[in-house]
């Protein structure tokens, strides 16, 4: 008997080192929760966003199309309740498309440096100038969470790795442009609208992070302001 008892303790150990316990256990992981049947508090918001009819009140039909766009997004748990974080991520995605192609509009980028690479933590946008000429973007990023902000300020890039890989967090930061400290602009795999954000650095969707990369070099000026949203 015990020596059964060993090989099913051993037979856990393995699956418990490649599966979460949950699964291995046969219990269903929150993630895999049914599809909510209640209203959210931002109900006919996200329906307006997401193109549906906009009733006011939740249907099989408003879940479904909410739980494809938290799942897309890395929003958790992803249920198709239409709160308060699915909700800031969509009006986020709206004032990023309001900033249409004139996201200094305001002036806040210094328009004096030549070309630099302004980051709008607010508006969690950035773009690349060159005085007041628009060279790229501006293009959608996921900078610094609450306890992990993007410093603001000017700054300048002062060392690049195109396959940098972080011993901090054992991750890849393809494209790396460091500007502050390990603070660098860098392309990663998952959306940029994942909440709760980054250790500081400015995420990228791969493609923008290459255009990035051909555009700046060493010494090149960055400047960075605003406040993320929730921190």
């Amino acid at each position: 008997m015990r020596s059964v008892r060993r090989r099913v303790g051993a037979a856990l150990g393995v699956v418990g080192m490649v599966v979460p316990l949950t699964v291995a256990l046969g219990s269903a992981p929150a993630q895999a929760a049914s599809c909510s049947t209640q209203t959210g508090p931002y109900q006919k918001q996200v329906e307006k966003f997401l193109g549906r009819t906009v009733d006011g009140r939740q249907s099989s039909g408003d879940c479904t199309a909410i739980r494809a766009f938290q799942t897309k997004h890395g929003i958790s748990p992803n249920i198709g309740y239409a709160g308060p974080v699915t909700w800031g991520v969509m009006k986020l995605m709206n004032q990023q498309k309001a900033a249409g192609s004139n996201p200094n509009k305001a002036g806040r980028c210094p328009t004096n440096k030549g070309r630099i690479a302004c980051v709008d933590l607010t508006r969690q946008l950035s773009w690349i100038q060159d005085g007041r000429t628009l060279k790229y973007g501006p293009v959608p990023v996921r900078t610094g969470r609450n306890g992990h902000e993007t410093r603001t300020g000017a700054k300048k890039i002062y060392h690049r790795n195109i396959n940098h890989w972080s011993t901090l967090y054992n991750v890849p930061m393809p494209y790396s442009q460091f500007f502050d400290g390990g603070q660098a602009f860098h392309s990663i795999s998952g959306s940029v609208w994942s909440p709760p954000g980054s250790h500081g650095c400015v995420n990228m969707r791969k493609g923008d992070a290459k255009k990035y990369w051909s555009l700046l070099k060493n010494g090149d000026d960055t400047f960075v302001y605003g406040r993320k949203p929730g921190t």
